[in-house]
Protein backbone atom coordinates (compact mmCIF):
# COMPACT_ATOMS: atom_id res chain seq x y z
CA UNK A 1 0.00 0.00 0.00
CA UNK A 2 1.32 3.49 -0.96
CA UNK A 3 2.06 6.18 1.89
CA UNK A 4 -0.62 9.12 0.27
CA UNK A 5 -3.24 5.93 0.56
CA UNK A 6 -1.74 4.42 4.08
CA UNK A 7 -2.11 8.07 5.20
CA UNK A 8 -5.80 8.31 3.82
CA UNK A 9 -6.74 5.37 5.41
CA UNK A 10 -5.50 6.17 8.63
CA UNK A 11 -7.10 9.45 8.98
CA UNK A 12 -10.72 8.17 7.85
CA UNK A 13 -12.06 8.31 11.20
CA UNK A 14 -11.49 11.94 10.77
CA UNK A 15 -12.72 12.43 7.12
CA UNK A 16 -14.79 9.68 6.72
CA UNK A 17 -18.65 11.39 7.17
CA UNK A 18 -18.38 13.30 3.82
CA UNK A 19 -14.95 14.56 3.73
CA UNK A 20 -15.95 17.31 6.20
CA UNK A 21 -12.63 18.71 6.31
CA UNK A 22 -12.37 18.78 3.03
CA UNK A 23 -15.57 19.96 1.70
CA UNK A 24 -14.85 22.63 3.80
CA UNK A 25 -11.54 23.32 2.25
CA UNK A 26 -13.15 23.10 -1.03
CA UNK A 27 -16.20 25.63 -0.26
CA UNK A 28 -15.69 27.27 -3.46
CA UNK A 29 -18.37 27.89 -6.39
CA UNK A 30 -18.72 24.88 -8.87
CA UNK A 31 -17.52 24.40 -12.31
CA UNK A 32 -20.63 22.90 -14.55
CA UNK A 33 -22.90 23.35 -17.11
CA UNK A 34 -26.46 25.10 -15.43
CA UNK A 35 -26.88 22.98 -12.44
CA UNK A 36 -24.75 20.00 -13.32
CA UNK A 37 -22.34 18.18 -11.72
CA UNK A 38 -19.33 19.86 -13.24
CA UNK A 39 -18.27 17.12 -15.69
CA UNK A 40 -19.02 20.13 -18.76
CA UNK A 41 -18.03 23.50 -19.54
CA UNK A 42 -19.16 25.80 -17.24
CA UNK A 43 -22.64 27.49 -18.27
CA UNK A 44 -24.00 29.14 -15.27
CA UNK A 45 -21.35 32.17 -15.26
CA UNK A 46 -20.29 30.81 -11.57
CA UNK A 47 -16.69 31.94 -10.27
CA UNK A 48 -16.54 34.58 -12.90
CA UNK A 49 -16.90 32.65 -15.54
CA UNK A 50 -18.76 34.27 -18.38
CA UNK A 51 -21.94 31.85 -19.25
CA UNK A 52 -21.83 30.02 -22.55
CA UNK A 53 -22.81 28.68 -25.31
CA UNK A 54 -22.00 24.98 -27.54
CA UNK A 55 -20.09 26.16 -30.77
CA UNK A 56 -19.88 22.40 -31.62
CA UNK A 57 -22.22 22.51 -34.71
CA UNK A 58 -20.15 25.34 -36.28
CA UNK A 59 -17.26 22.68 -36.09
CA UNK A 60 -15.63 22.06 -39.39
CA UNK A 61 -14.04 18.66 -40.54
CA UNK A 62 -10.32 17.70 -39.22
CA UNK A 63 -7.54 18.73 -41.36
CA UNK A 64 -4.06 17.26 -41.45
CA UNK A 65 -1.91 15.95 -38.45
CA UNK A 66 -0.66 18.85 -36.48
CA UNK A 67 3.15 18.59 -35.42
CA UNK A 68 1.94 16.89 -32.21
CA UNK A 69 0.06 14.24 -34.24
CA UNK A 70 -3.07 15.60 -34.31
CA UNK A 71 -6.11 15.97 -36.82
CA UNK A 72 -7.67 19.17 -35.67
CA UNK A 73 -10.70 21.39 -37.28
CA UNK A 74 -9.35 24.59 -38.58
CA UNK A 75 -9.35 27.10 -35.61
CA UNK A 76 -8.10 24.49 -32.87
CA UNK A 77 -4.35 23.94 -32.20
CA UNK A 78 -2.84 21.48 -29.19
CA UNK A 79 0.13 21.43 -26.82
CA UNK A 80 1.61 18.09 -25.44
CA UNK A 81 1.25 19.51 -21.87
CA UNK A 82 2.96 15.77 -19.82
CA UNK A 83 4.58 12.82 -21.00
CA UNK A 84 4.75 9.51 -18.60
CA UNK A 85 7.33 8.97 -16.77
CA UNK A 86 8.81 12.63 -17.52
CA UNK A 87 8.37 15.88 -15.40
CA UNK A 88 5.66 17.95 -16.59
CA UNK A 89 7.46 21.37 -14.97
CA UNK A 90 11.06 21.35 -14.07
CA UNK A 91 10.58 23.18 -10.48
CA UNK A 92 8.02 20.31 -9.26
CA UNK A 93 9.51 16.57 -8.43
CA UNK A 94 6.40 14.73 -10.06
CA UNK A 95 7.17 12.51 -12.72
CA UNK A 96 3.47 12.40 -14.38
CA UNK A 97 2.33 9.07 -14.03
CA UNK A 98 1.93 6.05 -16.84
CA UNK A 99 -1.11 4.87 -18.55
CA UNK A 100 -3.43 8.34 -18.02
CA UNK A 101 -6.94 7.34 -18.01
CA UNK A 102 -10.30 9.27 -17.02
CA UNK A 103 -9.65 12.70 -15.89
CA UNK A 104 -11.21 16.12 -14.91
CA UNK A 105 -11.25 20.18 -13.79
CA UNK A 106 -11.17 22.05 -11.36
CA UNK A 107 -11.26 25.80 -11.03
CA UNK A 108 -9.04 27.46 -8.38
CA UNK A 109 -9.47 30.84 -6.40
CA UNK A 110 -7.16 32.63 -8.82
CA UNK A 111 -8.95 32.32 -12.00
CA UNK A 112 -6.61 29.20 -12.73
CA UNK A 113 -7.66 25.44 -12.74
CA UNK A 114 -6.48 22.06 -12.51
CA UNK A 115 -6.43 19.14 -14.47
CA UNK A 116 -6.33 15.73 -12.70
CA UNK A 117 -5.71 12.46 -14.36
CA UNK A 118 -6.15 8.83 -13.30
CA UNK A 119 -3.52 5.79 -13.96
CA UNK A 120 -4.83 2.54 -14.98
CA UNK A 121 -1.02 0.46 -13.73
CA UNK A 122 -2.10 -1.83 -11.78
CA UNK A 123 -1.17 -4.10 -8.62
CA UNK A 124 -0.69 -0.84 -6.38
CA UNK A 125 0.98 1.42 -8.73
CA UNK A 126 -1.59 3.18 -10.10
CA UNK A 127 -3.24 6.59 -8.44
CA UNK A 128 -3.99 10.02 -9.71
CA UNK A 129 -1.94 12.79 -10.38
CA UNK A 130 -2.80 16.71 -11.24
CA UNK A 131 -1.65 19.49 -13.41
CA UNK A 132 -2.55 23.06 -12.04
CA UNK A 133 -2.76 25.95 -14.41
CA UNK A 134 -2.38 29.89 -14.06
CA UNK A 135 -5.57 31.97 -15.53
CA UNK A 136 -3.26 31.84 -18.58
CA UNK A 137 -3.25 28.82 -19.26
CA UNK A 138 0.33 28.06 -18.02
CA UNK A 139 1.26 25.11 -16.03
CA UNK A 140 2.54 25.91 -12.67
CA UNK A 141 2.17 22.71 -10.68
CA UNK A 142 2.35 18.82 -10.94
CA UNK A 143 1.99 16.69 -7.89
CA UNK A 144 -0.04 13.08 -7.19
CA UNK A 145 -3.20 13.36 -5.06
CA UNK A 146 -3.56 9.61 -5.27
CA UNK A 147 -1.25 6.57 -4.98
CA UNK A 148 -1.02 2.80 -4.08
CA UNK A 149 -4.05 2.07 -5.43
CA UNK A 150 -4.46 -0.55 -8.94
CA UNK A 151 -5.86 0.18 -12.60
CA UNK A 152 -7.41 3.43 -11.82
CA UNK A 153 -9.54 3.68 -15.10
CA UNK A 154 -12.39 6.53 -15.25
CA UNK A 155 -14.24 8.12 -12.18
CA UNK A 156 -16.22 11.42 -11.38
CA UNK A 157 -16.37 15.19 -10.18
CA UNK A 158 -18.43 15.98 -7.56
CA UNK A 159 -20.31 19.37 -7.02
CA UNK A 160 -18.43 20.26 -4.02
CA UNK A 161 -15.30 19.80 -6.18
CA UNK A 162 -13.50 16.22 -5.12
CA UNK A 163 -12.71 13.57 -7.89
CA UNK A 164 -13.92 10.04 -7.17
CA UNK A 165 -11.57 7.76 -8.28
CA UNK A 166 -11.95 4.39 -9.86
CA UNK A 167 -10.78 0.93 -9.66
CA UNK A 168 -10.95 -1.33 -12.27
CA UNK A 169 -9.91 -4.36 -10.77
CA UNK A 170 -12.65 -7.32 -9.69
CA UNK A 171 -12.18 -5.83 -5.93
CA UNK A 172 -11.95 -2.49 -7.04
CA UNK A 173 -12.91 0.52 -4.59
CA UNK A 174 -13.50 4.03 -5.49
CA UNK A 175 -11.26 6.86 -3.64
CA UNK A 176 -12.40 10.35 -3.04
CA UNK A 177 -9.53 12.77 -3.60
CA UNK A 178 -8.80 16.17 -3.09
CA UNK A 179 -7.81 17.82 -6.41
CA UNK A 180 -5.61 20.71 -5.12
CA UNK A 181 -3.57 17.93 -3.14
CA UNK A 182 -4.80 19.67 0.77
CA UNK A 183 -5.98 16.56 1.62
CA UNK A 184 -4.99 12.67 1.28
CA UNK A 185 -7.54 10.58 -0.44
CA UNK A 186 -9.93 8.53 1.46
CA UNK A 187 -11.43 5.12 0.38
CA UNK A 188 -15.43 4.94 -0.44
CA UNK A 189 -16.35 1.42 0.03
CA UNK A 190 -19.95 1.74 0.73
CA UNK A 191 -19.91 2.94 -3.18
CA UNK A 192 -19.85 -0.92 -3.41
CA UNK A 193 -17.02 -3.40 -4.79
CA UNK A 194 -16.84 -4.40 -8.13
CA UNK A 195 -14.86 -3.76 -11.57
CA UNK A 196 -15.54 0.04 -11.05
CA UNK A 197 -15.01 2.10 -14.40
CA UNK A 198 -16.98 5.61 -14.08
CA UNK A 199 -18.97 7.21 -11.41
CA UNK A 200 -21.13 10.54 -11.83
CA UNK A 201 -23.38 12.98 -9.37
CA UNK A 202 -26.78 13.73 -9.77
CA UNK A 203 -26.96 17.61 -8.02
CA UNK A 204 -30.87 17.40 -8.02
CA UNK A 205 -31.25 14.19 -5.96
CA UNK A 206 -28.16 13.52 -4.56
CA UNK A 207 -27.81 10.23 -6.13
CA UNK A 208 -24.43 8.85 -7.22
CA UNK A 209 -24.55 6.67 -10.81
CA UNK A 210 -21.64 4.18 -11.50
CA UNK A 211 -20.67 2.02 -14.20
CA UNK A 212 -19.12 -1.27 -14.29
CA UNK A 213 -16.43 -2.60 -16.69
CA UNK A 214 -17.54 -6.91 -17.54
CA UNK A 215 -19.11 -7.96 -20.45
CA UNK A 216 -22.00 -8.49 -18.07
CA UNK A 217 -21.66 -5.51 -15.82
CA UNK A 218 -23.92 -3.90 -14.19
CA UNK A 219 -25.32 -0.04 -13.96
CA UNK A 220 -25.97 1.11 -10.02
CA UNK A 221 -26.93 3.82 -8.12
CA UNK A 222 -25.87 4.79 -4.25
CA UNK A 223 -29.09 6.25 -2.18
CA UNK A 224 -27.33 7.89 0.65
CA UNK A 225 -28.00 7.45 4.01
CA UNK A 226 -27.93 11.46 4.85
CA UNK A 227 -26.50 14.85 3.39
CA UNK A 228 -23.10 15.87 4.57
CA UNK A 229 -22.87 19.21 6.30
CA UNK A 230 -22.05 20.54 3.12
CA UNK A 231 -25.27 19.99 1.91
CA UNK A 232 -24.18 16.86 -0.57
CA UNK A 233 -24.05 13.38 -0.38
CA UNK A 234 -22.33 11.67 2.88
CA UNK A 235 -20.47 9.05 1.07
CA UNK A 236 -19.80 6.91 3.94
CA UNK A 237 -22.62 5.34 4.67
CA UNK A 238 -25.74 4.72 2.17
CA UNK A 239 -27.86 1.86 -0.23
CA UNK A 240 -26.16 0.56 -2.91
CA UNK A 241 -28.68 -0.39 -5.63
CA UNK A 242 -28.85 -2.22 -9.44
CA UNK A 243 -30.94 -1.58 -12.36
CA UNK A 244 -33.46 -3.93 -14.20
CA UNK A 245 -34.34 -2.41 -17.48
CA UNK A 246 -37.65 -2.93 -18.88
CA UNK A 247 -39.04 -3.55 -21.91
CA UNK A 248 -40.87 -0.65 -22.06
CA UNK A 249 -37.53 1.10 -21.17
CA UNK A 250 -38.68 1.50 -17.65
CA UNK A 251 -36.13 1.25 -15.11
CA UNK A 252 -36.33 -0.24 -11.44
CA UNK A 253 -33.90 0.30 -8.74
CA UNK A 254 -33.64 -3.06 -6.64
CA UNK A 255 -31.31 -2.79 -3.58
CA UNK A 256 -27.85 -4.85 -3.92
CA UNK A 257 -27.42 -7.15 -0.78
CA UNK A 258 -23.71 -7.68 -0.03
CA UNK A 259 -22.25 -4.91 -1.94
CA UNK A 260 -18.63 -5.02 0.16
CA UNK A 261 -18.90 -8.49 -1.91
CA UNK A 262 -18.29 -10.31 1.54
CA UNK A 263 -19.64 -13.46 0.22
CA UNK A 264 -18.74 -15.64 -1.86
CA UNK A 265 -21.25 -14.06 -4.96
CA UNK A 266 -19.97 -10.96 -7.04
CA UNK A 267 -21.85 -7.73 -6.68
CA UNK A 268 -23.03 -7.85 -10.05
CA UNK A 269 -24.59 -11.02 -9.89
CA UNK A 270 -26.44 -11.03 -6.18
CA UNK A 271 -29.85 -9.75 -8.44
CA UNK A 272 -31.05 -11.78 -10.97
CA UNK A 273 -34.04 -9.62 -12.10
CA UNK A 274 -30.99 -6.84 -12.90
CA UNK A 275 -29.79 -6.03 -16.82
CA UNK A 276 -26.42 -6.81 -17.00
CA UNK A 277 -24.88 -4.77 -20.05
CA UNK A 278 -22.02 -5.35 -22.13
CA UNK A 279 -18.95 -3.30 -21.11
CA UNK A 280 -19.98 -0.13 -19.02
CA UNK A 281 -17.55 2.70 -19.62
CA UNK A 282 -18.06 6.48 -19.31
CA UNK A 283 -20.94 8.23 -17.43
CA UNK A 284 -21.70 12.27 -17.53
CA UNK A 285 -24.63 14.16 -16.28
CA UNK A 286 -26.36 16.53 -18.13
CA UNK A 287 -29.77 18.34 -17.51
CA UNK A 288 -31.51 15.48 -15.97
CA UNK A 289 -30.23 13.00 -17.81
CA UNK A 290 -27.20 10.22 -17.58
CA UNK A 291 -25.10 9.38 -20.25
CA UNK A 292 -23.59 5.74 -20.05
CA UNK A 293 -21.42 3.87 -22.81
CA UNK A 294 -21.09 0.63 -23.14
CA UNK A 295 -17.81 -0.37 -25.23
CA UNK A 296 -19.29 -4.36 -26.03
CA UNK A 297 -21.94 -2.98 -28.52
CA UNK A 298 -20.55 0.20 -28.79
CA UNK A 299 -23.62 1.87 -27.51
CA UNK A 300 -24.38 5.32 -25.75
CA UNK A 301 -27.62 5.41 -23.89
CA UNK A 302 -29.67 7.56 -22.05
CA UNK A 303 -31.14 7.58 -18.29
CA UNK A 304 -33.57 9.90 -17.69
CA UNK A 305 -33.52 10.54 -13.53
CA UNK A 306 -37.31 12.36 -13.56
CA UNK A 307 -39.13 9.55 -15.71
CA UNK A 308 -36.81 6.71 -14.44
CA UNK A 309 -36.73 5.44 -17.97
CA UNK A 310 -33.45 4.24 -20.44
CA UNK A 311 -33.40 4.71 -23.86
CA UNK A 312 -30.30 3.92 -26.37
CA UNK A 313 -29.12 7.43 -27.81
CA UNK A 314 -26.57 5.68 -30.45
CA UNK A 315 -26.29 2.34 -31.79
CA UNK A 316 -24.00 1.63 -34.70
CA UNK A 317 -26.04 -0.68 -36.24
CA UNK A 318 -29.11 1.35 -36.48
CA UNK A 319 -27.09 5.03 -37.29
CA UNK A 320 -26.84 6.68 -40.11
CA UNK A 321 -23.65 7.90 -39.82
CA UNK A 322 -21.54 5.20 -37.82
CA UNK A 323 -18.49 6.55 -37.14
CA UNK A 324 -18.04 5.95 -34.09
CA UNK A 325 -16.79 2.75 -32.22
CA UNK A 326 -14.62 1.90 -29.00
CA UNK A 327 -16.97 3.80 -27.20
CA UNK A 328 -14.97 4.58 -23.79
CA UNK A 329 -14.83 7.91 -21.38
CA UNK A 330 -17.38 10.53 -22.21
CA UNK A 331 -17.82 13.81 -20.99
CA UNK A 332 -20.04 17.23 -22.40
CA UNK A 333 -20.15 20.92 -23.67
CA UNK A 334 -22.22 23.17 -21.72
CA UNK A 335 -25.09 22.90 -23.57
CA UNK A 336 -25.60 18.52 -24.30
CA UNK A 337 -23.29 17.90 -26.67
CA UNK A 338 -21.73 14.25 -25.45
CA UNK A 339 -18.12 13.74 -25.97
CA UNK A 340 -16.99 10.54 -26.58
CA UNK A 341 -13.97 9.18 -27.01
CA UNK A 342 -12.99 6.47 -28.64
CA UNK A 343 -10.86 3.25 -27.40
CA UNK A 344 -9.00 1.74 -30.24
CA UNK A 345 -11.70 2.39 -33.37
CA UNK A 346 -10.38 5.73 -35.27
CA UNK A 347 -8.83 7.30 -32.16
CA UNK A 348 -11.09 10.48 -31.97
CA UNK A 349 -12.87 12.36 -29.93
CA UNK A 350 -16.62 12.45 -31.54
CA UNK A 351 -19.34 14.78 -30.34
CA UNK A 352 -23.16 13.54 -30.39
CA UNK A 353 -24.98 16.70 -30.92
CA UNK A 354 -28.40 17.26 -29.52
CA UNK A 355 -29.98 16.52 -32.96
CA UNK A 356 -28.41 13.58 -32.97
CA UNK A 357 -25.63 14.52 -35.69
CA UNK A 358 -21.65 13.12 -35.24
CA UNK A 359 -19.01 15.14 -35.59
CA UNK A 360 -15.43 13.98 -35.07
CA UNK A 361 -13.03 17.08 -33.16
CA UNK A 362 -10.30 15.82 -32.48
CA UNK A 363 -7.83 12.41 -34.08
CA UNK A 364 -4.64 11.04 -33.16
CA UNK A 365 -4.28 8.55 -36.45
CA UNK A 366 -0.52 7.67 -35.47
CA UNK A 367 -1.33 5.74 -32.22
CA UNK A 368 -2.54 2.49 -32.99
CA UNK A 369 -2.55 0.14 -30.14
CA UNK A 370 -3.45 3.33 -27.31
CA UNK A 371 -6.82 4.65 -26.53
CA UNK A 372 -8.23 8.39 -26.30
CA UNK A 373 -8.98 9.05 -22.50
CA UNK A 374 -9.89 11.47 -19.75
CA UNK A 375 -11.55 14.37 -21.90
CA UNK A 376 -12.25 17.28 -19.97
CA UNK A 377 -13.31 21.36 -20.62
CA UNK A 378 -11.34 23.89 -18.49
CA UNK A 379 -14.08 26.67 -16.96
CA UNK A 380 -13.74 28.67 -19.68
CA UNK A 381 -14.88 25.65 -22.29
CA UNK A 382 -12.27 26.45 -24.73
CA UNK A 383 -9.44 23.90 -23.84
CA UNK A 384 -10.27 20.53 -24.03
CA UNK A 385 -7.32 17.85 -22.02
CA UNK A 386 -7.40 14.53 -23.20
CA UNK A 387 -4.71 11.50 -23.04
CA UNK A 388 -3.65 8.90 -25.58
CA UNK A 389 -2.96 6.02 -23.10
CA UNK A 390 -0.10 4.34 -24.38
CA UNK A 391 0.82 7.16 -26.67
CA UNK A 392 5.03 6.60 -26.94
CA UNK A 393 4.84 3.86 -24.87
CA UNK A 394 3.29 5.17 -21.83
CA UNK A 395 1.05 8.03 -22.50
CA UNK A 396 0.80 11.68 -23.42
CA UNK A 397 -1.70 14.33 -22.60
CA UNK A 398 -2.60 16.84 -24.42
CA UNK A 399 -4.62 20.48 -24.47
CA UNK A 400 -6.63 21.17 -27.39
CA UNK A 401 -7.33 24.91 -27.91
CA UNK A 402 -10.22 26.40 -29.95
CA UNK A 403 -13.46 27.74 -30.35
CA UNK A 404 -15.51 25.09 -28.85
CA UNK A 405 -17.97 27.07 -26.57
CA UNK A 406 -18.49 31.27 -27.11
CA UNK A 407 -19.91 33.72 -24.46
CA UNK A 408 -23.68 33.24 -24.20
Amino acid sequence: MGAARKKGLERRDFLQHGLIGLAALLARPMVGCSSDSGDDADNGGTGGTPKLRSRFAEIGPLGDADENGVKLPAGFTSRVVARASQKPLETAAYNWHVFPDGGATFATDDGGWVYVSNSELPLGAGGVGALRFDKDGTLVGAYPILQGSSGNCAGGKTPYNTWLSCEEVDNGKVFECDPFGNEPAVERPALGIFKHEAACYDPSNHHLYLSEDQSDGRFYRFVPDALAPNGFADLSAGRLEVAQVGADESVVWLPVPDPQFSGTTPTRLQVAESTAFRGGEGLFHHDGVIYLSTKGDNRIWAYDIAAQTMRVLYDPTTSATPILSGVDNVTGSCCGDILVAEDGGDMQIVALLPDGTLKPVMQIPSHTGSEVTGPAFDPSGTRLYFSSQRGDGGGITYEVSGPFHGPA
